[in-house]
């Protein structure tokens, strides 16, 4: 799987197995806390931001809505201004991402991120939560575009959901159904982020 470029990459190892030596299987695993599909707590850049086990139960579950962008560099206000974002919403970026980054286990590097302009722009609709289809929100050769991105949303309460493939999703009404892990101050968590058709009675707001 792709994972964030650090020295040290995630490992999983069996400790004991059923079948040899033990009575039953088990697993280590090693791994950053922004590994494969994740939550972004505001503390991962906010020093007093909230921690991802004081992230509300329903923050990330219920309506959703899947927003998809067509520019295949960034994601910008002019694309993003037609759909009438609204205080709350749950919104989801479904960008060319998921039909081209996830046919390689290596990193893209030119994948379609979130510009500094469109992160300000969703900051100010107060919504959420904003997922991404692809490793992270900002852009990972662009230091500056990276760390303000995360600000903008992160210093706004704005719960960030990264590494989620879109690929099979239709833009639209959609519910989502996702939890990380409860780490105790944790700055992030890996998770499982599923969306499932909107019930016809559904909303799209928070």
């Amino acid at each position: 799987m792709v994972y964030w470029p650090v020295k040290d990459a995630p490992t999983i190892k069996i400790v004991k197995h059923a079948d040899k030596d033990s009575p039953v299987t088990l697993w280590e695993l090693t791994m950053k806390s922004h590994t494969g599909t994740h939550v972004d707590a505001p503390r991962h850049f906010i020093p007093d931001g909230a921690t991802i086990d004081e992230m509300p139960p329903d923050a990330i579950i219920g309506p959703a809505r899947v927003i998809e962008i067509k520019d295949p560099e960034a994601i910008k206000p002019a694309e993003l201004e037609p759909y009438d974002i609204q205080p709350g919403e749950r919104i989801l970026l479904k960008t060319q991402n998921s039909s081209k980054c996830y046919k390689t286990d290596e990193l893209v590097e030119d994948y379609v991120s979130i510009s500094t302009e469109a992160a300000h722009f969703l900051a100010d609709k107060k919504i959420s939560v904003v997922g991404i289809d692809y490793i992270a929100i900002g852009n990972i050769n662009d230091w500056e575009n990276l760390f303000e991105v995360h600000d903008a949303l992160l210093g706004n309460g704005v719960w960030v959901l990264e590494g989620i493939n879109l690929s099979g999703v239709e833009a639209g009404p959609c519910e989502l159904i996702c939890l990380p892990l409860r780490l105790e101050d944790g700055d992030a968590s890996p998770a499982r982020a599923n969306v499932r058709p909107q019930a016809a009675n559904g909303r799209g707001g928070g």
